[in-house]
């Protein structure tokens, strides 16, 4: 049986009330899934945090839902929409190594090798890349002060923020917003530590995920992403993405081929014109249970 079917199934005789879902993770980013398309349920903010909390729920750092798609685009051939929550509850409109999650899950049901995934972060083509690997177009990335958004106008490729040996960082979104920092030693960094002040700069309204970055050489960076609301994540496909992209906008990467080494593991980013990516990635199921 195919996760996604077991995903769908109504519950089996004793289960009744209670919901399937498949934890997977993507470079141990961990993620609650639920398909919402046949026996829709409302997740309540209380729900969605006591699921990922790893002492009281599952575990998780963000729960997804597979959904029916909405917008125009699924006449052209959008597939499902994912929505992505946070630990605190709040609504997400992008996560890379979500959408490889989710996308494998919709290429197993559909036996397709791509197709195209409604986030909040927009249309998203998602394709095979590998039996439990999945490649995930991204962007575009923009960099206009109300695009990240921010409370002001400032220099977005040079922020007026320090915290620590965090300066002149870079101001990025991607469907979500980020600030990159290049250091010269990523170890050095205690980014729990420093972190935090520049997400809750009042310049940030929404928040942002604040991305560490080392260049290891012209084609490869060392990345560590502290993410909103408040966690160190082992990897953050969509800070690789930014990262790769300031790297290159700063000079300090040739050609549009970075590897990005994060705590989790490797991705592979390509910049492609007008600002998108394409993020290369394995995922991996942990397990299937009913909550």
């Amino acid at each position: 049986m195919l996760l996604p079917d077991y995903l769908a199934q109504a519950p089996a005789p004793g289960l009744e009330g209670l919901k399937p879902f498949v934890k997977m993770h993507g470079l141990r980013n961990h993620f609650v899934i639920f398909d919402q398309r046949l026996h829709p349920r409302a997740l309540p903010v209380a729900d969605i945090v006591r699921l990922c909390d790893v002492e009281t729920g599952v575990g998780a750092e963000q729960v997804l839902t597979i959904e029916a798609p909405t917008s125009a685009g699924a006449a052209g051939g959008s597939y499902a929409r994912m929505r992505i929550f946070n630990i605190d509850g709040r609504e997400a409109g992008a996560c890379g190594n979500a959408t490889r999650c989710v996308a494998h899950l919709l290429l197993e049901e559909s036996g397709r090798d791509e197709l195209v995934l409604e986030t909040g972060g927009g249309l998203l083509a998602c394709r095979r890349a590998g039996p439990m690997a999945v490649a995930v177009t991204l962007g575009p990335i923009v960099m206009g002060w109300d695009q990240i958004p921010l409370a002001h106008e400032v220099d977005t490729a040079h922020l007026p923020l320090v915290s620590g040996p965090l300066r002149d960082g870079l101001a990025l979104n991607i469907g979500n917003p980020h600030a990159v920092f290049f250091v010269g030693e990523l170890d050095a960094v205690d980014v729990r530590a420093v972190a935090p002040a520049i997400q809750n700069d009042p310049l940030f309204p929404e928040g942002v995920n604040v991305g560490v970055a080392e260049v290891v050489d012209r084609g490869t960076l060392r990345l560590k992403v502290w993410e909103r609301p408040g966690i160190l994540t082992k990897a953050c496909g969509t800070g690789a993405c930014v990262a790769a992209y300031a790297a290159r906008l700063r000079g300090l990467i040739d050609g549009n081929s970075v590897t990005v080494h994060l705590p989790g593991g490797a991705l592979s980013i390509e910049l492609l014109p007008e600002g998108r990516a394409i993020m290369t990635g394995p995922v991996a199921v942990c397990c299937l249970g009913y909550v």
